[in-house]
């Protein structure tokens, strides 16, 4: 997982049924999310209500195809963020900087080490941007990833 909130369906056995999704309970983030979090908890309801009949309710193939497993670039930033997360714990941030923009290199999708870094460390000075900035450069696209949802009529 590589943002909060994230959502992770599990059923009665402790399989999955839906995982790593953007799950807001109301929409006071939509500004950021484009998405409206109304038809997922609509098809939260339906699963608990129905199960695997749920249309909501990923089949094994499909949860397998979209769960990736991590690439050896973000391996390589998960490594490289933790230790710059060491550093900074052990009182060496400005050491801590390098990893931490090594891990945004090689993962720049990755919003969580954008985020954390920025946080722990003075953004401005060290990368030259911020959150709200980097947010606009999105010009409108998503912050999350859109919502793979059934259409249910």
């Amino acid at each position: 997982m590589v943002n909060v909130p994230t959502s992770v369906w599990i059923d009665e056995r402790g399989r999955l049924v839906r995982w790593g999704e953007v799950a807001f309970v109301d929409n006071r983030w939509q500004a950021y999310t484009k998405s409206d979090m109304e038809p997922y908890l609509a098809g939260l309801r339906d699963w608990v209500r129905r199960g695997t009949a749920s249309p909501f309710a990923l089949t094994p193939a499909e949860l397998r195809r979209r769960l990736s497993p991590p690439t050896p670039e973000h391996a390589l930033a998960a490594a490289n963020f933790r230790m710059g997360e060491e550093l900074h714990a052990r009182g060496a941030a400005e050491d801590a900087v390098a990893y931490f923009k090594e891990a945004q290199r090689l993962h720049p999708e990755n919003w969580r080490y954008k985020r954390q870094a920025w946080q722990l460390t003075d953004a401005e000075r060290y990368y030259g941007t911020s959150f709200g900035a980097e947010v606009a450069k999105l010009g409108g696209r998503p912050y999350y990833p859109p919502l793979d949802l059934p259409s249910v009529e």
